[in-house]
């Protein structure tokens, strides 16, 4: 045998020994991590970005107007620059009045929102399941929502004692009757099979509305909590501008009598962003609420 293996041909001196597997380099685990990541939130950051651009856009479109002093049909001539606002927020975030007005507009869009959220998310299951009720008090809030909040300012006045308890007043009926409405719309649309069969198994009434219409209506439910804090928004700042004396729209209305006119564009920016944060806000208890439609 040794004869033999001495009489094979020795072997190419350029080929290279092969390597298994396990000796390769292995991808590093954190790349492989992010790039998981991004493929499963590669819809997100498109619409961020595209958000972002849009964004940028919208300001380039400011600045090139403003600075141009453009008068056509629509006048930019008293219109301040993104520099002048971006100037002004920094010297007005420096000043403890201007998170004062802030935390006073935020209070009232509180305690407002969470006022008609606890009275209509119940009223409207109520509503839904039992005709009698819905035929009483259907009516009466047909009549009063199509009200702005703006004509509702005097009887407030007249009805509260504080321009305080006032200004949440209409807050309050701002987001009142969008939340009613959609609660409404979400008993309408509970499936009367899911009904029955829980009444099969023998669910109460209780159980029926812990089981069945409340989950069943979450999804209208939360979109009129979203509708309703955007009207509470409008609502307040109509009511702080005309009867409040603290708060972003007192604080945006008091800058136009005074002429200052970049304070008058960073109130309005607080107000979006404000609102912003506060619609992110329910949308995102909205998903922990409702596990089951997160991927819709």
């Amino acid at each position: 045998m040794d004869a033999a293996l001495r009489a094979l041909p020795p072997a190419p001196a350029d080929s290279a020994p092969v390597r298994s597997e396990a000796a390769l380099p292995a991808a590093p685990a954190g790349r492989g991590r992010a790039g998981r990541w991004l493929r499963l939130h590669r819809p997100q950051l498109r619409a961020a970005l595209v958000g972002l651009v849009s964004l940028a856009l919208f300001v380039a479109a400011w600045q090139v107007l403003t600075v141009n002093r453009v008068s056509f049909y629509v006048r930019f001539v008293n219109v301040p620059t993104p520099e002048a606002v971006l100037a002004r927020a920094v010297i007005a975030l420096r000043n403890p009045d201007f998170a004062d007005h802030a935390l006073m507009s935020c209070r009232r869009i509180l305690f407002g929102f969470l006022l008609a959220g606890g009275l209509a998310v119940p009223l409207g299951l109520l509503m839904g399941r039992f005709r009698l009720l819905r035929e009483i008090a259907f009516p009466i809030c047909e009549v009063l929502r199509p009200i702005p909040a703006i004509a509702w300012v005097p009887m407030a006045i007249m009805l509260w004692p504080t321009n305080e308890g006032s200004v949440v007043f209409i807050t309050f009926l701002g987001s009142f009757f969008p939340i009613l409405i959609n609660t409404l719309q979400g008993m309408a649309m509970v499936d009367p099979v899911l009904v029955r069969a829980a009444r099969c198994l023998g669910a109460g009434e209780a159980a029926l509305f812990r089981e069945v219409y409340l989950p069943a209506s979450l999804p209208q439910i939360f979109t009129g909590l979203t509708v309703g804090m955007g009207v509470a928004w409008v609502s307040l700042i109509a009511a702080e501008m005309i009867s409040g004396q603290f708060g972003i729209g007192y604080f945006t209305w008091e800058a136009y009598a005074l002429v200052q006119y970049p304070d008058i564009v960073l109130g309005m920016i607080t107000i979006g962003v404000l609102g912003l944060a506060s619609s992110f806000a329910i949308r995102l208890i909205g998903r922990l609420a409702m596990p089951w439609s997160a991927g819709r």
